[in-house]
């Protein structure tokens, strides 16, 4: 179970930024066709959408403390909480709900020659989705562009992966913004997206708040593989053959070493932001320590998927107020470490 601590700094962050406004209820965007470019749409921070339903759908994942997915639970292990009250499951099936899965690429130029890994993993996740699953293509750099609409087709894929072409700035918070409202999930199944990134943004767009808002009420688990870790690695490697120099070779490489040192500071921060969206939404950062590792990371993923519990329960504030609900789930045994969303806002 995830200490509390951790989930009080979440509570605290979310209260500054969910609730200074009320959420707005609007009917979203149709979805762009394949290859229709929107970067040049206008985003409001409260142009998104808000589930409406009887019904919570809540994705659920559970390890044990060596971090092994748990997969023998039933209704009578867990406990539900919306707003400190307790609530009645009405129903848990364990990978019994399809999935709609965004796959989004950072092909901005901090990645963009690693291309090739990204297409042999997304294919190999690909591979182990269900028949009743559905998957998408975006990619984002100076434009976010969805390059394959949902699909079932593993050669449609293939072929939109092909069309990725490298960018150079970074629009990731227009590109989780767009992923979560624009590519809705059936009212069936769960809505997940993937995303490769290192999760810096440009600045010409949206806000980091704005994209966790729209993730948070599509109900959209963000699940980023972030290639942080490479680059940190990278950047430390050339900094600390710099400083091993002499006297005088530091100041002449002064502005290099300053901009390795600015560059850390970046990674730092970007991971902050991303462990704190993966956590809020209910998935999960992975940080390889290869572009190798794509493939293996990305399995990772496709297995939590198929061994996630889906929780239902019918609210029993039954108000369409439009606000956000805070949810917690534990199960039973202490020991184990439950991942979920932080919560859901209600129809209006």
């Amino acid at each position: 179970m995830r200490p509390a601590k951790t989930c009080a700094w979440f509570c605290v962050s979310l209260l500054v930024s969910l609730f200074c406004t009320s959420a707005s209820a609007q009917t979203p965007a149709s979805t762009p066709k394949p290859d229709q470019q929107s970067s040049n749409q206008e985003i409001d921070a409260d142009d998104v959408i808000t589930v409406s339903t009887t019904e919570v759908l809540l994705p659920v994942t559970v390890r044990d403390h060596a971090g092994r997915l748990v997969v023998d639970l039933t209704k009578k292990d867990f406990r539900v909480f919306e707003n400190d009250v307790e609530q009645t499951l009405s129903d848990l099936g364990l990978r019994q709900v399809p999935v709609d899965v965004v796959l989004m690429i950072d092909a901005s130029s901090s990645a963009a020659k690693n291309l090739s890994d990204f297409r042999l993993a997304a294919e190999g996740f690909a591979a182990q989705l269900d028949p009743d699953d559905r998957i998408s293509l975006i990619q984002f750099d100076d434009r976010v562009s969805l390059l394959q609409d949902w699909t079932r087709s593993r050669v449609q894929l293939r072929r939109a992966l092909n069309r990725i072409q490298p960018g150079m700035f970074t629009r990731f918070n227009d590109a989780v913004l767009l992923a979560s409202r624009d590519q809705l999930a059936r009212p069936s199944a769960r809505h997940a997206v993937i995303v490769l990134t290192d999760g810096i943004d440009s600045g010409r767009g949206s806000t980091f708040d704005a994209a966790l808002r729209a993730a948070l009420q599509s109900q959209t688990a963000i699940y980023v593989v972030s290639n942080t870790q490479i680059e940190r690695s990278a950047k430390e490697k050339e900094l600390a053959l710099l400083l091993s120099t002499s006297e005088s070779i530091k100041r002449f490489n002064q502005i290099r070493i300053d901009d390795l040192r600015l560059g850390l500071d970046v990674l730092r921060a970007s991971e902050q932001n991303l462990e704190q969206l993966t956590a809020a939404t209910g998935g999960r950062l992975y940080k390889p320590a290869s572009f190798s590792d794509l493939e293996k990371t990305y399995a990772e993923v496709a297995e939590e998927l198929r061994h996630q519990y889906a929780l239902y329960y019918a609210p029993l504030d039954t108000r369409k107020d439009g606000k956000f609900r805070r949810v917690r789930v534990e199960t039973t045994n202490s020991t184990h470490r439950v991942t979920a969303r932080i919560g859901y806002f209600a129809g209006k």
